[in-house]
Formats: C-alpha cells, structure tokens, sequence
C-alpha cells in the first residue's frame, strides 16, 4: 500500500509545530497587495495585511492557484511514491477546489477534498487525515471517503469586533456597519454548507462578547461534541483574550486539547484583526 501524504491550502490555518509533526505539505494561496503578487504565508503574512488596510483604506485580493501549479505541486509528491489526500478551502470561497479536482485527473492516487469550510474548520479535516494517514491503516481513498463522511459536522464560527473589514469587502453595508458600530455589536459569522453567514449580533465589550459567544457555541442543545480537540483561532487579538477564551473552554471539560492558531492572511482580509473563533466536530 503506497504511503500516504496530507497536503491542503494554507487557508488552514494549522500551526507551524502541526504542520511539521504531521509532515503535512502546503499550497499557498496567491495574495495582491496594491500590483503585487504574494504567496499566503510565505511571503506576505497578516501584519503585512494590517499595515496596507491602514495606509491605503483597500483589502488584498486573494486567488487560487493554478491548475499547472496544482500539477507541478502533485506531481513531484507522486513521483517520490506517495498517494495524496488533498484539502481545500470551499469551493464556494475559492476556485482552489476546482483546480486542484482538475490537476489531480492527470495522476492515479490523487485526492482532492472539498472541506466545505475555511480557517481551522478545515484545518480540522488536514488534521484528522493526517493521523490517519500516520496509523498507516487507511488507503488515501479511504481517507478522503472518512473526510466526506465527517464535513457536515464540522462546526465553524468567528465573533467579529468591527464591521471595517466586511464593509470594505462588500459584505456589510455602510449603515448596517455604522449602526453596529454605534451599538457596539458584535456578530458572529458561522460557515454553513459552505458558505459565510452572519449569525447572532452579540452586544458589549469584547471580553463578555467572547464569554457569552464560547458558553452557547459549547452549550448547544442535543449536540455530542468529538473530545478529541477544539482550536482557538484568532486574528491578532489583544489584552489577554485568547487567554481569557482558553479558560471558558477549559471550564466547559468538553475536549481533551484546546490548540490555539492565528489565522493567515485569507480569514485577516475578510475579518479583520480583534476576531477570535472556536471550532470543533460534532459527533
């Protein structure tokens, strides 16, 4: 049985130790800043983005690679003897999907998965495949399958402290964000089949926004959550929040690892900084 390698988008936002533990290999999505053409955590990382948002009041635009960059990327993993499952953000926040579908046709033994998600909810799927794929006892068609079957529990949310960012990208109006603003509301976006939507508007400052945020998303009613591991992940949050959020977590005794990540440049651009999110799987 070929070995198995984990390779996803850098959209998901997994750790750097992850990263290495499970020897999962990324593909960076492609980010304009003004005419200039960066490589998602490579090159450009989100400070970058927070400085050009500051000085020039426009986002980044981001985009997927290429059908030609996917082959080249399976390609020289597929001539070293390795079967891939690979996973990519949405198919309805990039065209990264449908590119890398299209690339792995060329190749037997090439898995491309639809996380249906963004950030650390597919970083969820990357993480899971690569334990898999570390026991040795699942074929990588087995693996993607096993992914399949889990997305739809995937629970996937972010509380947003300023509209800015989802005004500037055109997903919140002028009125809509000065109102919010002026209420000190707070909303928070979930991803559900695939997509962004605005869930409830939490109202306050942002450390009892996070409390009441952490408490019902872990407090859901008939849900059985999977105890292996919940990711706390955030943008460039300040005064002692991601802290604060660890210890509601911790108080709820729900999972056995509470991994903290900071988002990369795609979840920044939309969100913005001061955006903090607590994603798990449900059973």
């Amino acid at each position: 049985m070929p070995k198995v390698l984990v390779t996803a988008d850098s959209t998901c936002d997994l750790s750097p130790d992850l990263i290495q533990k499970y020897d999962i290999q990324l593909t960076p999505l492609w980010v304009t800043v003004g005419e200039k053409n960066y490589k998602d955590c490579v090159d450009i990382f989100p400070s970058d983005i927070f400085e050009y948002v500051a000085k020039t009041h426009k986002l980044p635009k981001t985009a997927a690679m290429s059908v030609g960059e996917y082959s080249d990327f399976f390609k020289s993993f597929k001539e070293q003897g390795f079967d891939i499952v690979h996973v990519n953000i949405s198919s309805y926040f990039s065209s990264s999907y449908q590119n890398a579908a299209l690339a792995a046709e060329e190749f037997n033994g090439v898995y491309v998965v639809d996380s249906y998600n963004l950030s650390t909810g597919s970083g969820h799927l990357v993480l899971e495949a690569a334990i898999k794929a570390n026991e040795g006892e699942m074929t990588a068609a087995e693996i993607a399958d096993y992914l399949n079957r889990i997305i739809p529990y995937v629970d996937a949310s972010f509380v947003i402290d300023k509209l800015e960012y989802l005004h500037k990208g055109g997903r919140c109006s002028g009125v809509a964000a000065l109102g919010a603003n002026l209420l000190k509301l707070k909303p928070c976006i979930e991803v559900k089949a695939g997509k962004m939507e605005v869930g409830k508007k939490y109202r306050g400052k942002m450390r009892d926004v996070i409390k009441m945020y952490i408490d019902e998303r872990l407090s859901q009613p008939n849900v059985r959550y999977k105890r292996d591991r919940i990711f706390i992940t955030h943008t460039c949050i300040t005064d002692g929040l991601v802290d604060y959020a660890r210890e509601i977590v911790q108080s709820h005794d729900l999972f056995d690892e509470i991994i903290e990540t900071k988002a990369g440049c795609t979840i920044t651009s939309h969100c913005g900084p001061d955006t903090l999110g607590v994603l798990f799987i449900k059973e």
